[in-house]
């Protein structure tokens, strides 16, 4: 017997021999312009924001100016202004809940068969690169091209962390002693 966690279906076996046994065949249309058009409709789905930066006109006195397309009118560019907190309601809907995925792998790529994926990509004569995590600094360095270390003022020194904390502040104690030792290094 088959249980269906969904609505706690049960399938029998003979049904589901059938079902398992029966040739489906999906239908799907030639795209009209190409394999180039599929991919760009399906990238704007999987790989883009709800609103990119460059169509954000304005922002002032709580009030968000955007571009837009109005279909209804032909595909016209248009302009429209938003309260803040209106934009961002309708900017949140496009956030996933936590634990949906844009992407979901299936098959030999879903998470489940990585191991066997590995063994088989071996047997292949493959070997899967190993990949190290980099920090964030570093990556803030290489794609953002800004060095987080460096010093603001001056743009040559290296800023060094002395003291961090949480979200509330150190306790006064601990401040009070921090400042006297700054004042030590100092003379």
């Amino acid at each position: 017997m088959l249980y269906l966690k969904s609505n706690n279906l049960v399938i029998d076996k003979a049904m589901r021999e059938t079902l398992y046994n029966k040739a489906w065949v999906v239908y799907a249309k030639q795209p009209f312009a190409g394999l180039k058009q599929v991919i760009e409709y399906l990238g704007r789905y999987t790989h883009k924001v709800a609103i990119s930066n460059h169509r954000i006109r304005n922002i002032e006195n709580g009030k968000v100016l955007f571009s837009y397309k109005d279909y209804a009118d032909g595909g016209v560019q248009k302009e429209m202004t938003l309260d803040a907190e209106e934009f961002l309601r309708r900017f949140c809907m496009h956030i996933l809940p936590q634990g949906f995925r844009k992407i979901r792998h299936y098959g030999f790529l879903s998470n489940r068969s990585k191991s066997r994926l590995k063994m088989q990509q071996m047997q292949m004569g493959i070997i899967p690169r190993s990949t190290t995590k980099q920090d964030w600094k570093t990556i803030t360095k290489e794609k953002l091209h800004f060095d987080v270390e460096q010093c603001p003022c001056c743009k040559t020194g290296k800023m060094i962390t002395l003291l961090t904390f949480d979200a509330n502040a150190p306790p006064l104690w601990l401040m009070k002693k921090w400042q006297v030792q700054q004042q030590q290094i100092a003379h």
